[in-house]
C-alpha cells in the first residue's frame, strides 16, 4: 500500500490493467504463450488466433527481454497482411515515441495504447479499439534501441493474429423489483471495457398495444467509469415511476458504436400492482334459485380470494377459497353479509355484499344490523300510544257525569261558606 506515493499508485493501475487484460484472455479462451528468441533477444507472444468483434477491442498480451547491452527507446507495432514475409514502414500503426507519427496508418490514429508506458518494464501489451472487421490480420513488434551506442532495431518473430468478427455481446440490464408509485433506476452497461469512443445508449419503451416510445415523465443519464488508463465502463441510467400500465411491457437498452455497429437487449417490466377488489352477481333472489357471486382483483403478483360469511353476531359461518361462489336452492337463511377477502403480498383487500332470500325479516340480517329490534320497539311504541289515548278518552268521560240529589245533598252539607239559601238549615 502506498497511498501518498503517485508512482506507486499509477504502478497499481498498470498492475491491475496487465491482471484484467490476463482475465480478458483467459474468458475468450487465448491459447498458450510461445517465446521467441534471436541474438538473446526473446519475445513472448500468443500461438494462434485472438478473437474480437467489432465495435469493442481487443488485447495483445505481449512481453520481451534484450540483450544487457541493448538500451531500449521505443517499441512499434505493425499490422499487414500474413502473406508479408515483413511489414513495411507503411504499415505501422503505434510507435511509443511519436503518436501523431505521419507514417501511421491513418485509420488507426488514436485508437491503438500500450498498457504499460514504463518501457524498462519490458511489457509490450497493445489494446485495440474502435474495432473493425478490417483490422483482422497479423501484428508485427519491433523494439528499437540502442546496441552499444549504436541504433538497433530488433525485428520479432512470430506475429499476433487477430481475427475480428461480427457484434454478438449483449449489453447487460440491471432491473431492480418495480412498485407501483415507487421511483425506480434501471441500470444498461455497454459491452466490453475498452477505452476507445464512448458509445451511444439509448431506451426504447415497447407499450401493450406494440408501439415503441420513451416512458413518459422519465430521467435518462449516462456515466463513464474509468477503471484504468486503458480500460473504462459505459452506462446508461433510466429513472421512472412504475404504474400498472407498465406491467407486462417491454424495455430495450440499445448500445451503439462508433463502427456503425449495434446491438441491443430486451427485458419484460414486472410491475407490483393492485387495483380495488370487485364483487359481481345478484344481490336479491327468491327461495330456490342460485346464489351465483364472483370477485375479482386485477394485481400482479396474483392475490389469492377467500369468501366468508358471517351472522348478525359477526361469528364466520361459512370459508370458500375460489373467485366464484355458488349456493344452489337458496333459503332464507342464506341472507346476509358476504365477504369477498382477497389477500395481496400479506395485506387483506375486503369487500362486501349483501344477500336477500325472500322476505323473512326475521333471518335476513341485511348487513348485520338489528332489524327485528326495530319492529319490536315500533309495536311496542304504537301499543303505549292507544293505551295513553284509551286512559285519556275515560278520564274525560267520567268528568263529564252529573251528581244525583242525594249527592248534592250531602256535598252542600260538607260545604263551609253556606250561601243565604241554606242558612237556616245550617243552625238547626
Amino acid at each position: 500500500m502506498c497511498p501518498a506515493d503517485t508512482e506507486c499508485f499509477r504502478h497499481q493501475m498498470r498492475m491491475f490493467a496487465l491482471i484484467w487484460t490476463t482475465a480478458l484472455l483467459f474468458v475468450t479462451g487465448t491459447p498458450a504463450e510461445n517465446q521467441h528468441c534471436v541474438n538473446g533477444h526473446c519475445v513472448t507472444l500468443t500461438e494462434g488466433e485472438l478473437a474480437a468483434e467489432v465495435g469493442l477491442c481487443v488485447v495483445i498480451p505481449c512481453s520481451f527481454t534484450t540483450a544487457s547491452d541493448f538500451t531500449i527507446r521505443a517499441i512499434v507495432w505493425y499490422k499487414c497482411e500474413t502473406t508479408k514475409k515483413t511489414c513495411g514502414d507503411s504499415d505501422m500503426i503505434f510507435h511509443s515515441n511519436n503518436k501523431n507519427n505521419k507514417n501511421l496508418q491513418a485509420r488507426f490514429q488514436g485508437r491503438v495504447l500500450l498498457l504499460e508506458p514504463d518501457l524498462r518494464r519490458n511489457v509490450c501489451s497493445i489494446i485495440i479499439n474502435d474495432l473493425w472487421e478490417s483490422d483482422s490480420g497479423s501484428y508485427e513488434l519491433r523494439v528499437k534501441g540502442l546496441l552499444n551506442g549504436t541504433a538497433e532495431e530488433i525485428l520479432f518473430y512470430p506475429r499476433a493474429t487477430v481475427s475480428v468478427k461480427g457484434l454478438t455481446q449483449k449489453p447487460s440490464v440491471m432491473i431492480p423489483a418495480l412498485k407501483e408509485g415507487k421511483q425506480a433506476i434501471l441500470t444498461c452497461t455497454a459491452p466490453g471495457l475498452c477505452s476507445g469512443s464512448r458509445p451511444k445508449i439509448s431506451w426504447t419503451w415497447t407499450e401493450a398495444g406494440g408501439k415503441e416510445s420513451d416512458i413518459p415523465r422519465s430521467i435518462i443519464s449516462f456515466r463513464t467509469e474509468h477503471l484504468t488508463a486503458v480500460t473504462k465502463r459505459h452506462r446508461s441510467t433510466l429513472n421512472f415511476s412504475p404504474s400498472a400500465e407498465h406491467h407486462g411491457t417491454k424495455i430495450t437498452c440499445k448500445v451503439s458504436f462508433k463502427s456503425g455497429t449495434t446491438t441491443e437487449k430486451t427485458l419484460t417490466l414486472n410491475v407490483n400492482y393492485v387495483k380495488k377488489v370487485q364483487i359481481s352477481g345478484n344481490r336479491s333472489l327468491k327461495k330456490g334459485e342460485t346464489l351465483n357471486l364472483t370477485c375479482s382483483v386485477e394485481s400482479f403478483p396474483p392475490s389469492f380470494v377467500a369468501w366468508t360469511k358471517r351472522n348478525c353476531m359477526g361469528s364466520l359461518i361459512r370459508n370458500q377459497r375460489s373467485s366464484t361462489l355458488v349456493i344452489p336452492d337458496v333459503r332464507a337463511e342464506h341472507s346476509g353479509q358476504y365477504v369477498c377477502e382477497a389477500m395481496y403480498m400479506e395485506r387483506p383487500l375486503l369487500s362486501y355484499v349483501n344477500i336477500t332470500v325472500g322476505l323473512d325479516l326475521a333471518i335476513n340480517c341485511g348487513s348485520c344490523r338489528p332489524v327485528l329490534p326495530w319492529v319490536v320497539a315500533g309495536v311496542s311504541l304504537s301499543v303505549n300510544v292507544l293505551v295513553i289515548i284509551l286512559i285519556s278518552c275515560l278520564w274525560n268521560s267520567r268528568k263529564k257525569v252529573k251528581p244525583n240529589q242525594e249527592d248534592r245533598t250531602y256535598m252542600s252539607l260538607q260545604r263551609t261558606d253556606t250561601s243565604p239559601e241554606y242558612e237556616v238549615i245550617a243552625q238547626r
